[in-house]
């Protein structure tokens, strides 16, 4: 099987924290929609579905995540290894993990899926709680 090298993703960045409150109760988060490409993320999603994407929002073990890592946007499951440290693991064994120094390196946490022309196929994911 060919290794992949990870893709650039355009991330749309959330607004500063100071910028993030107005006078109305919003919590300033941007959602974004992004394509699955590649394989990576086989077999819980495939090439071609959609993700929604809250920036911003909190990650945390178990969380799917678009994050920074060597310079470059990727899409995998945050987690904390048994030494206190976090990676970015992809769920096709065929990809490494990737150490990041924690959480703060997500740019945003997947909220749900869908597979384009398909209107029952949305699949939400709950926030993940802090081991």
């Amino acid at each position: 099987m060919q290794t992949r090298k990870p893709i650039n993703i355009p991330v749309v960045a959330a607004p500063a924290p100071e910028d993030a409150m107005t006078d109305s109760n919003c919590s300033g988060n941007e959602m974004v929609a992004l394509m699955v490409l590649g394989d990576s993320m086989t077999p819980e999603f495939s090439e071609g579905e959609m993700l929604v994407i809250e920036m911003g929002a909190p990650a945390t073990d178990g969380s799917f995540v678009i994050a920074e890592a060597n310079g470059e946007f990727i899409f995998r499951q945050l987690q904390l290894d048994d030494r206190g440290g976090w990676r970015l693991h992809a769920l096709n064994p065929a990809y490494p993990d990737v150490a990041i120094s924690g959480p703060g390196s997500t740019k945003g946490v997947v909220t749900h899926k869908k597979k384009p022309g398909s209107r029952k196929s949305v699949k939400y994911y709950e926030p993940q709680s802090a081991h």
